[in-house]
């Protein structure tokens, strides 16, 4: 499909989807519901979703039919037929070493579930522990130089489980304005004290570390940041941070989702890239983006922390363990990330990545941050990312189109997400039509392109 056959709607079409509400409003505006009624507070919501989705505008919720691959059959929500459309280019799924294809890590799963079953039926602290996890903690402990290694049931319980596990009402959390929801909602949980810094500011986290121990010398501080972040593909001065913590008496958290498996030598991640194996307080990450798995996991050189862990994560120590299937599926994804195959894996990622941003900045978008398997294409004003995401799942190239809550407001962008198996000619059609559509949405919405993000338009992955 070229770009001049791209649907956008006829201009009758485009005022009525404004009219009618399609293209305005934001989910902030029902962050918050008021009434007596729990339930039925929730009907406004309901209403502008469904009007969205009846426009063809709400691309969320969405499934795949078959394997998430670099082409994909996908149907909306709701949908319960099987797709008809054609298979698509696919931008919208996090395999970032395609390992869940992979036949030595199906194969993995497939023997695990012969030998161990599908459950692991019970908590890891009261009999759901599995070889194969047991042997997952071991590994990822030698990636990471790491002695003592606590498994999740998924990243956002990791997350949320260490800080509400660690910090405690007089402690304090400093943590990077744009980290993972899951980060900042644990530090809301776990105290009132707790502090944004500006986005990679090592300067204001100084600022913020010094104040703190100004006033308070006796009480701990959590500082977090993310190995890559998941929305402005960019990462943070490790060495520094860790520097920062030791002279202010502050432990560094370090989530590695996006980056560990994907980047850096053996698989090792941002850590890894800037010498800080093993030198790092507290490693934490997910198995969802590039081990072709959920679960989620942190590190530690302490025994005592993982004792912390184990009996005031609640996440850890009140759900299920991963099962066999998944700690085998881990396994075997990071035996291969972590070998030759893996490098030649990641070299190919970084080359789809490099190649597709090359490609959409010919069509005069602009990618935020560095090279990575995520590549975000700003756009900044909502309606122009839905109406170009209407566009793109009409012409079979699958992309995730992000804004509030995802984003700050006008910070909308397309988060588009790269595989090691993606061909070239794949990234050629999906950076042409990309550009086609989100140039030729802002044509019809009458909107300016915007070529990036000011100081105060930054997101929040």
């Amino acid at each position: 499909m070229h770009e001049e056959t791209l649907d956008f709607g006829r201009a009758a079409d485009i005022a009525g989807l404004t009219a009618c509400g399609a293209l305005r409003g934001n989910v902030a505006q029902f962050a918050q519901p008021r009434g007596p009624d729990l339930i039925r507070r929730t009907e406004a919501l309901d209403a502008w979703c469904t009007l969205r989705a009846a426009h063809g505008l709400w691309q969320y919720a969405r499934a795949v039919d078959g394997a998430p691959g670099p082409e994909a059959r996908v149907r909306e929500e709701g949908d319960a037929a099987v797709c008809e459309a054609a298979p698509g280019v696919n931008f919208a799924s996090q395999d970032y070493l395609s390992l869940a294809s992979h036949p030595a890590v199906r194969e993995a799963a497939q023997r695990a579930l012969l030998v161990s079953g599908p459950h692991s039926a019970g908590s890891a602290v009261l009999l759901g522990n599995s070889s194969a996890s047991l042997a997952l903690e071991q590994s990822l402990g030698a990636l990471l130089r790491c002695a003592h290694v606590t498994l999740f049931p998924t990243g956002w319980g990791a997350a949320f489980g260490l800080i509400t596990a660690l910090v405690g009402p007089r402690d304090y959390v400093v943590v990077d304005a744009l980290a993972h929801a899951s980060l900042r909602q644990g530090a809301g949980a776990a105290t009132r004290n707790v502090a944004l810094h500006r986005h990679l500011d090592t300067g204001h986290v100084r600022e913020v570390l010094a104040a703190i121990r100004l006033r308070d010398p006796d009480n701990g501080i959590l500082v977090v940041t993310e190995g890559l972040f998941s929305m402005d593909s960019d990462v943070p001065d490790l060495p520094l941070m860790q520097h920062l913590c030791r002279e202010y008496g502050a432990t560094l958290l370090v989530d590695v989702a996006h980056d560990l498996g994907a980047l850096g030598p053996g698989g090792s991640g941002s850590i890894g890239e800037q010498g800080m194996l093993g030198k790092i307080d507290i490693v934490m990450g997910a198995f969802s983006k590039t081990f072709a798995s959920n679960g989620g996991f942190v590190a530690c050189a302490s025994r005592a922390v993982k004792r912390q862990l184990q009996l005031f994560a609640g996440p850890h120590l009140f759900s299920n363990a991963l099962s066999p299937v998944q700690a085998a599926t881990v396994l075997e994804a990071l035996r291969i990330a972590g070998g030759s195959e893996g490098d030649g894996l990641r070299a190919s990622l970084l080359r789809n990545a490099v190649a597709l941003r090359a490609g959409l900045a010919e069509t005069g978008l602009r990618c935020l941050g560095l090279p990575s398997a995520i590549v975000p294409v700003w756009i900044g004003s909502e309606p122009v990312a839905r109406l170009a995401g209407r566009t793109l799942a009409r012409a079979n190239v699958h992309v995730n189109a992000v804004e509030f809550p995802g984003v700050p407001l006008g910070a909308a962008r397309l988060r588009l997400q790269v595989m090691a198996a993606h061909g070239a000619g794949q990234l050629r059609h999906g950076a042409r039509l990309v550009g086609a559509a989100v140039n030729g949405a802002g044509a019809a919405l009458g909107v300016e392109p915007e070529r990036g993000p000011g100081r105060r338009e930054r997101s929040r992955g």
